[in-house]
């Protein structure tokens, strides 16, 4: 065999062995990174794996290319709403929280391993930021349910504080080694870093969604294959002029995510596979790199760090901050405790080796220690911790799947699978009594092996496929249709343009499929409540006020509504 074979056959048994160890994950009651790290300290130089590595700048490379890939996802799935809602205390904990940190840690690392206060500085600045592959896989992967807020906070500023604890250790070494100047060279740096970073990835990921729509590409497999490309551009071009490559890409998964595209699902489900085998990639690579005998060196400095880091520093750094922004002190404790670190503490601790820093050796080992404590002990209590604090909520009542099966070119319109909840209020109901918008026709249902004709008096079950070929706009009211069920004192949310219904929809059928309660008779259709409000044969445009519902007659056929405007006055307020 030649090398590249054993390498190919080595890289397969170490992905499928990170593979089945993220089944065990939730078994075992452990973050998968741990299992990914433990899979390659396993087949290092000390397991029984015998396998010889030693190249911290390769380790570094391959560091970085996933890292970048793992902030690309998490762009992608971070929605726009999110950011708007909590960018300030994330902004504010991915900065100033980061440096508190550092500081803290820093100052106690330089007491505990007897080393100068610089070097102890440059320990702090390297674990002082939470890691993103390691928050964004326990909190989509473990089963914890948080509320849309406190969830937003820990995800955007897991992925978006690598950036400052990037610049600490950088500029913190060019101190050490290249006696760079503290002072107005590290303000220059920071504002190259963040503003370059920030300006490059909103242009390239603006760019990149005008791209992916007016390109035709003659295979629908290379869309996913360009929109990895273009993110990768935004990390090479923000680096190349000394932005943060982290921070930009991150940002331009964001701009792409959040924006309409052709075959975008499939594009998603892409990166999210991608996400995944670059975490493996990643830990199992610096499993590789470290000896586990030299952890039991520093053993003792490492645990101290670390109690230092999770019980003093992080804590120091996240109260005042969300208290300032009125988080109550059980929300507060949760994202103290959510300060898991993870790759990026390490990767960073590869940079005094590729810089030659004496010391650097005793460094990387402490922070590989810190890491493990952190993920194993912070990650597997979080489910507890939730609990305790009475912050867990009930699994979102959406459907069992969503499935982008095509995006139609330039044609407004897509085809998506619904696959049915067991709780989804469609379940035991007729097809015609789902109340769908306007623009919105199921052109399949499957159920196991069979395939049935959707008609209006097809009762739908659980487990069923529905094929709905829809507008983009519509989308949300359909997700909405094949929802949980509504409980009594839930509030339904309808975008400002409102909905678009059959005007023989009946009020039940409307309440029921969106929660939406008219002041009228339950079996009287839409076109009835509008006709005898208005006393009057009904015009187009002709619009009834209900309380704080307002319909509008959209579209008729001689005197018969066909299609109506269903808009909730609130709705306006509250965006």
């Amino acid at each position: 065999m030649f090398l590249i074979d054993h390498i190919i056959l080595l890289a397969a048994v170490l992905i499928l062995l990170g593979i089945v160890s993220s089944k065990l994950s939730a078994r075992l009651g452990l973050p998968v990174l741990v299992l990914f790290l433990l899979v390659g300290m396993l087949a290092g130089e000390e397991g029984p794996g015998g396998i010889v590595f030693d190249n911290a700048e390769a380790a570094h490379t391959l560091g970085t290319i996933a890292l970048a890939m793992i902030l690309f996802d998490g762009g992608l799935q971070t929605p726009m709403h999110a950011i708007k809602q909590v960018w300030r205390p994330a902004s504010t904990l991915a900065t100033v929280g980061v440096l508190v940190t550092a500081a803290i840690t820093g100052l106690a690392a330089a007491y505990i391993l007897d080393i100068p206060l610089l070097q102890g500085m440059l320990l702090g600045a390297i674990v002082g930021s939470t890691d993103a592959a390691a928050v964004f896989a326990l909190l989509r992967n473990a089963g914890i349910h948080l509320n849309k807020k406190l969830k937003a906070t820990l995800e955007i500023e897991s992925a978006s504080n690598d950036p400052m604890a990037i610049f600490l250790t950088v500029g913190l070494l060019e101190v050490l080694v290249n006696s760079m100047e503290p002072g107005t060279s590290l303000l220059i740096m920071f504002i190259s870093q963040m503003g370059l970073g920030a300006i490059v990835g909103l242009a390239v990921g603006w760019i990149a969604v005008k791209v992916i729509n007016r390109i035709h590409l003659v295979a629908s497999g290379l869309y996913p294959v360009l929109v990895v490309a273009l993110g990768l551009l935004s990390f090479g071009v923000s680096a190349a002029i000394g932005g943060s490559g982290f921070l930009s890409i991150f940002i331009s998964g964001v701009v792409i995510g959040n924006s309409r595209f052709v075959f975008q699902r499939s594009t998603f489900l892409f990166h999210d596979g991608l996400a995944w085998l670059s975490q493996i990639t990643m830990f199992v690579v610096l499993g590789l790199l470290i000896h586990p005998s030299s952890l039991l060196d520093v053993w003792f400095e490492g645990l101290m760090i670390a109690l230092v880091l999770t019980f003093v520093a992080r804590p120091l750094a996240v109260i005042p901050i969300l208290a300032l922004f009125g988080f109550n002190w059980r929300q507060i404790t949760l994202v103290s405790w959510v300060g898991l670190r993870g790759s990026v503490p390490i990767i960073l601790a590869i940079f005094p080796l590729i810089f030659g820093l004496p010391g650097a050796d005793l460094i990387f080992n402490v922070v590989f220690f810190v890491v493990l404590i952190s993920a194993t002990v912070q990650g597997s209590t979080l489910p507890w911790i939730a609990r305790k604090l009475k912050l867990t909520l009930p699994p979102p009542v959406t459907p069992a799947a969503t499935l982008e099966i095509t995006a139609v070119g330039d044609v407004d319109a897509e085809i998506v699978e619904y696959t049915l909840g067991e709780n989804s209020r469609a379940v035991g109901r007729r097809l015609s009594q789902m109340a769908l918008p306007d623009s919105a026709v199921v052109a399949m249902i499957t159920r196991n092996s069979k395939v049935i004709a959707p008609r209006g008096s097809t009762t739908l079950c659980a487990n069923d496929h529905l094929f709905i070929v829809l507008k983009p706009d519509s989308r949300d009211f359909v997700n909405c249709v094949f929802s949980g069920n509504v409980g009594s004192n839930e509030k339904t949310k309808l975008p400002n343009k409102g909905l678009q219904i059959k005007g023989n929809t009946l009020v039940a059928n409307l309440r029921h499929s969106y929660g939406i309660r008219l002041a009228a008779n339950d079996e009287h259709s839409i076109e009835q409540v509008i006709t005898e409000a208005l006393g009057v044969v009904p015009t187009i445009d002709a619009v009834v006020e209900l309380a704080n519902i307002q319909l509008q007659v959209l579209d008729m056929i001689s005197q018969r509504i066909i299609t109506v405007g269903v808009l909730l006055a609130q709705e306006s307020d509250e965006t």
